[in-house]
């Protein structure tokens, strides 16, 4: 696998080693000992995987306190624009984001450490997107970047009226509000 440092700090795509004939392909996506080595000594209690149709954008998604999570994300079906939001208030690259893309053909994954928010969308007709984490899902604990914070300035590479997303979605946190509300 080749681990590739990414313009903030803890944030990296993976790019696993793939062995293809006329049959197809065959790829280790996630070795402890290499990820150990690259990225750090992540202990993941969960793997998650979502289904959803082009134009679907889920995100951008925190979970603040104890709570917070890592995620190892990749797409096994479709590709996607996956988007990581620097949250950490002491960063010097607070509120900058990087941003994937992610696909089943070129096989990348992206790590994102605790403190950032996390979302992408749907560029393929489809996509099915699965992804690690080191910590529970609670509700409580969760909130909402806004998607479309001028300030965060992402090129989501869809028109938003072609976006499709959920309430919650749509309502989300400026990163300003985020900022006084909350820090990691």
């Amino acid at each position: 696998m080749q681990f590739i440092k990414q313009k903030i700090e803890g944030v990296w795509v993976i790019e696993p080693k793939r062995f293809g004939d006329a049959r197809g392909y065959f790829s280790e996506t996630f070795k402890l000992e290499e990820f150990i080595a690259n990225v750090g000594d992540v202990k993941f209690i969960q793997d998650n995987e979502s289904f959803s149709s082009r134009g679907v954008l889920r995100g951008l998604h925190f979970q603040k306190g104890e709570y917070s999570q890592a995620k190892l994300v990749r797409v096994s079906q479709g590709a996607v624009l996956d988007v990581a939001v620097d949250l950490r208030k002491d960063s010097p690259t607070f509120g900058e984001h990087v941003a994937v893309e992610l696909s089943h053909e070129n096989g990348r994954q992206l790590f994102i450490p605790r403190g950032f928010a996390h979302g992408f969308v749907v560029l393929s007709d489809v996509a099915q997107f699965q992804y690690k984490v080191d910590n529970v899902y609670a509700p409580q604990s969760e909130a909402t970047l806004r998607f479309d914070d001028p300030r965060l300035a992402i090129d989501w590479r869809i028109e938003p009226s072609d976006m499709l997303l959920s309430e919650k979605d749509m309502h989300g946190y400026s990163l300003e509000e985020v900022a006084e509300k909350y820090s990691f």
